[in-house]
């Protein structure tokens, strides 16, 4: 999912337009992928090594040293073969992917100063492409009044945009509803802009 020059203008004066509508503040993170997940080929590759000296030794009579050594030059190639990129993420279980996007999204929501605005109403918008994850992290101020319903309202909409490949057209959708929402609860006040009005790619 590539972002253009006119893409990253129209959500950054999305969020311009959302913060003169309240106090809150909103930032936005797309993340290419939310890890490299090198520990994978290494445990694939002990993985196939390990269950390898079975059918050697129910189907050959090699000696129980080539056995060994057969095994250690298993565990190169299969880590080797997972190594590559695509391998490496196909072979990563989905509930490893998304507990990896989900550490992301709250890693990038202390990183780029969500969490230390003075009204805690800060608000990150995050997605990472390659695991297909997206989620809205609101600061505690502002959690406490808007319910997880009412967020995942404005994710859908983000969601249903990425499945049509048009993720800018999702993020300028779930900054407008964020704003509806923080409006309510969060109205303007005088504490000016603290964060950039920008979306960070990762």
């Amino acid at each position: 999912m590539q972002l253009t020059a006119d893409d990253f203008e129209r959500i950054a004066e999305a969020i311009r337009r959302a913060e003169k509508k309240t106090s809150g503040e909103i930032v936005c993170v797309l993340a290419r992928r939310s890890s490299d997940y090198a520990f994978v080929p290494p445990l694939w590759g002990a993985f196939v090594a390990l269950a390898s000296p079975w059918p050697m030794l129910l189907f050959t009579e090699i000696s129980p040293r080539e056995i060994f050594a057969a095994q250690i030059a298993i565990f190169i190639v299969a880590t080797l073969v997972v190594s590559w990129g695509p391998a490496r993420f196909l072979l990563t279980p989905r509930v490893v992917k998304r507990a990896r996007a989900a550490r992301e999204a709250i890693e990038q929501f202390f990183s780029r100063g969500v969490a230390s605005t003075k009204g805690r109403t800060g608000v990150l918008i995050f997605v990472s492409c390659a695991e297909r994850y997206a989620r809205i992290v609101a600061d505690e101020a502002i959690a406490a009044k808007i319910s997880d319903d009412e967020w995942q309202a404005a994710l859908d909409l983000l969601l249903a945009d990425m499945r049509r490949e048009k993720v800018a057209d999702g993020f300028v959708a779930a900054i407008e509803e964020c704003a509806r929402l923080l409006a309510r609860h969060a109205p303007p006040g005088a504490s000016g802009d603290e964060l950039p009005d920008k979306i960070y790619v990762v």
